[in-house]
């Protein structure tokens, strides 16, 4: 009987000890429960692992946490520089509320060293792949001890967000990366925050700077190539008056992204990609030797196309010999001395460097305006070079300019580079110049006198003029935003230009009025839109447009020239467009053979890149709520130009999403959720995606009815799509089989763009990406809205309505 009852008491025990491992929560540990190697804890959704692991080829082993997929990859490890060499390693709740590591002596091996640390706490891995300690019986939100979040090993994770004062003018190193595959201590390689000048991302190497991103201009890394295209995910800065933080957050929520720098010194986005089963490299840096900091030494350029050091323009090679051998740290020497401070008659210039990735070591950044930055820096002798970006301001350079890039596309910074006069071309007929001046400086004298009398008459004019435009109130719209004032026309000049609006001049009317061609006395041709007088929308669209597109200058946008305000004469003068708009070409079979495939596809770029610069590269955040074929203007070579901003609304900061209870555009191009009154970025991709699918079938998508039963070409789109037969979408007249891979990847991003909720469209620059295959496996579009008759009418049927009022424009 005692053997009986001994043999019932070792299987309670035995039970129990099973079942207290067995019915340990999965994502918690306790002061009754334990974590010991090789145990495991799991995030409530799976996602995440913490636990024991032995790098390769070692039998060390750590603490950390990694993404629960069959490849593993670690971002985060406890004890990095104190590996357990057995698997003794044990984790529990201390006595005094600490999250301990400990090895098979017992002794400590790592700990959260914590404060404000009760017994009773608790350890819990969480969905975002944040370990944190919780104190017990706190009030919500404020029960966090100590977080994994905070002490970052190699790997930034969404939702991380390291922060730091920004005024304190020095680095901030956050992620340290490994020693090697096998030893995840850590190595010679940092990555962090550098707030000296200008916020921007570093890596370091044993302290000094390998790697910078250049300044951040609260949208992009001005100092990266091709930015809006290569790195799209979110990595950014969040500059705020008193702090910076970095973070990333990825458009798709539902995928796994990270960023980690590696022991070999590159910062690599990984993302896990469930087709291949396995984590893909995305954006990548440093990927050349240009990007190494410094890698041309002082006042040496490096270019980034071909990966090559060269002195900038007026230096020479410091030390030739090295040069040869390939060796550029020792940089580069002026020529010619300045003549700043001298009493010599020589002047100092500047030249322009178009293209760059701006020098480090911004000393001095302001908000004059790009004249204002030049002035001074040209009242500076101490100043070296000076640059203006739109959305920085004005910066400049006092000390050696290091780690200058010269990039091939269009649209980067440029640098003003101060030169002796003899080194700017030109330079040596200067005296030849002075000479000709002071003969021809009586001259100028009377010359002067005869203006001054015109300029007192034209001044007058203008006064009134400037009167009249401040009447209609064009900042209302943009706060505080200092904007141009658009050049004046005065009515003669338009009436003149436009054969006093004859009718064979006439390009097309609007609710806003007609449309004219004109031609200016100097044989510039113009687009005139004149607001009717009997139109009742006009003036609103009149006065937001003036005020939107005065600022925004892109070869993608169609430029505003001027307007004209006289009495009741309000009109605003664009660049004239020989080739009308795209629906003109596209939906007429007589001009459909200047569309090739070829061209379709530079429109749709064109578009979009019109797009990215509106809504994230412009100073001003801009959604056109109105985009459609009519809108899209093209110029002599057929390039696209967005026009037509009377609708436009200008976001401000953060600012997303927005509301609005008057409800203008054009059905067939307004996305469900604007129809309701909420738009945002996304509601311009859905337009987008609407006029991409009608380029490549070159049918409009109001002109279905009842067709195939679709209601919309959306419709028609997405029931050939699940049918396999999206090849009775393409235009014959672009119906190559050598296009159909482009075309179909196309109809994929239309119908990506046109997806119901907002929230699954793709933002504008992870379109470009989509579009130019930088990214290479699209995702499955979801239903579009509108797509059939028999939803519409079961809609009519139980009387849905929308309580809305709807502006249907129809413009050019």
């Amino acid at each position: 009987m005692a053997s009986l009852d001994t043999n019932i008491f070792l299987f309670l025990l035995l039970f129990y000890s099973f079942s207290t491992n067995f019915c340990q929560a999965n994502n918690i540990i306790t002061t009754t429960q334990v974590l010991k190697d090789p145990q495991s804890i799991t995030s409530q959704n799976d996602t995440f692992k913490l636990g024991f692991f032995s790098p390769l080829n070692s039998s060390a082993r750590y603490l950390g946490i990694w993404y629960n997929k069959p490849v593993i990859l670690i971002v985060w490890v406890a004890n990095r520089a104190n590996p357990i060499h057995d698997k003794s390693g044990l984790v529990r709740i201390s006595d005094d509320g600490q999250l301990v590591l400990l090895d098979g002596s017992n002794s400590i091996v790592w700990s959260t060293n914590g404060t404000n640390t009760t017994n009773g706490s608790s350890a819990q891995l969480l969905d975002t792949g944040n370990l944190v300690l919780l104190q017990p019986d706190a009030k919500p939100n404020s029960n966090v001890i100590w977080q994994s979040f905070h002490h970052p090993s190699n790997a930034l994770l969404p939702h991380m967000q390291p922060t730091f004062p920004s005024t304190q003018n020095k680095d901030h190193v956050i992620f340290r990366a490994c020693k090697s595959a096998s030893d995840p201590s850590e190595g010679s390689f940092s990555a962090g925050i550098g707030t000296t000048g200008l916020p921007q991302v570093l890596i370091w190497k044993d302290e000094e700077i390998y790697w910078r991103t250049g300044p951040w201009d609260r949208n992009n890394y001005i100092g990266l190539p091709n930015v809006d295209t290569t790195l799209n995910d979110g990595f950014v800065l969040d500059v705020e008056t008193t702090t910076v933080a970095i973070k990333f957050s990825p458009d798709d929520a539902s995928m796994l992204f990270n960023f980690v720098i590696n022991y070999d010194g590159f910062i690599v986005e990984s993302y896990w990609d469930d087709g291949a089963k396995n984590w893909t490299a995305g954006w990548t840096a440093p990927t050349a030797k240009c990007e190494v900091y410094g890698t041309c030494g002082v006042f040496g350029i490096c270019d980034h196309v071909r990966d090559v050091c060269k002195c900038l323009p007026g230096f020479e090679r410091k030390n030739v010999n090295e040069w040869k051998k390939g060796n550029f740290g020792s940089g580069c020497v002026r020529r010619k001395p300045l003549q700043c401070g001298n009493s010599s008659r020589e002047f100092d210039g500047f030249m322009r460097l178009h293209s760059v990735k701006v020098p480090d070591n911004i000393e001095k950044v302001s908000a004059f305006s790009e004249g204002g930055c030049r002035n001074l820096c040209v009242n500076n002798c101490s100043c070296l070079a000076y640059s203006y970006h739109l959305d920085i301001g004005c910066m400049i350079w006092s000390k050696d300019l290091i780690d200058t890039q010269q990039f091939s596309a269009s649209g980067d910074v440029d640098l003003f580079l101060r030169l002796a006069s003899s080194e700017l071309e030109g330079g040596n007929n200067r005296k030849r110049v002075e000479v000709i001046a002071s003969v021809t400086a009586m001259g100028a004298i009377l010359v002067v006198v005869f203006i001054y009398f015109l300029w007192r008459r034209r001044k007058a004019t203008q006064r009134g003029k400037k009167e009249e435009l401040k009447r209609y109130n064009f900042d209302d719209n943009v706060g505080q935003l200092e904007l141009q004032e658009p050049p004046l026309y005065t009515f003669d000049m338009v009436k003149n230009a436009t054969g006093d609006f004859h009718e064979s001049n006439k390009l097309g009317e609007g609710g806003f009025g007609p449309v004219y061609k004109g031609v200016l006395e100097n044989g510039h041709e113009i687009a005139v839109k004149r607001l009717s007088r009997s139109s009742g929308q006009g003036l609103e669209e009149f006065k937001n447009e003036v005020t939107v597109i005065s600022k925004l200058q892109h070869r993608n946008l169609v430029r505003l020239l001027g307007c004209c305000v006289e009495g009741d004469e309000k009109m605003l003068i664009y660049e004239y467009m020989p080739n009308r708009s795209l629906d003109a070409l596209l939906f007429d079979p007589k001009y459909q053979e200047l569309l090739p495939w070829e061209r379709r596809f530079s429109i749709i770029e064109g578009i979009c890149r019109g797009l990215l610069y509106l809504h994230r590269d412009s100073r001003l955040r801009i959604i056109h709520r109105d985009l459609k074929p009519s809108n899209i203007l093209l110029d002599e070579d057929l390039n696209p130009k967005i026009s037509d901003f009377g609708m436009a609304r200008i976001f401000e900061g953060n600012q997303d999403q927005a509301n609005t209870r008057r409800v203008v555009g054009t059905y067939g191009y307004m996305s469900p959720e604007y129809a309701m009154g909420h738009f945002s970025e996304k509601s311009d991709v859905y337009s987008f995606g609407v006029i991409l699918l009608e380029i490549i079938s070159a049918r409009k998508n109001n002109t279905f009815h009842r067709y195939e039963q679709s209601l919309t070409l959306i419709g028609y789109a997405w029931k050939l799509w699940n049918e396999g037969n999206i090849d009775a979408l393409i235009d014959p007249m672009i119906s190559e089989p050598r296009f159909h891979t482009d075309i179909k990847r196309c109809i994929q991003l239309g119908l990506l763009c046109v997806q119901e909720v907002a929230k699954d469209r793709p933002n504008t620059s992870t379109v470009i990406s989509m579009l130019v295959a930088d990214i290479e496996h699209l995702p499955h579009p979801k239903k579009p809205p509108f797509i059939d008759w028999e939803a519409c009418s079961e809609d009519q049927r139980s009387g849905s309505v929308f309580s809305n009022s709807i502006t249907v424009l129809e413009g050019r």
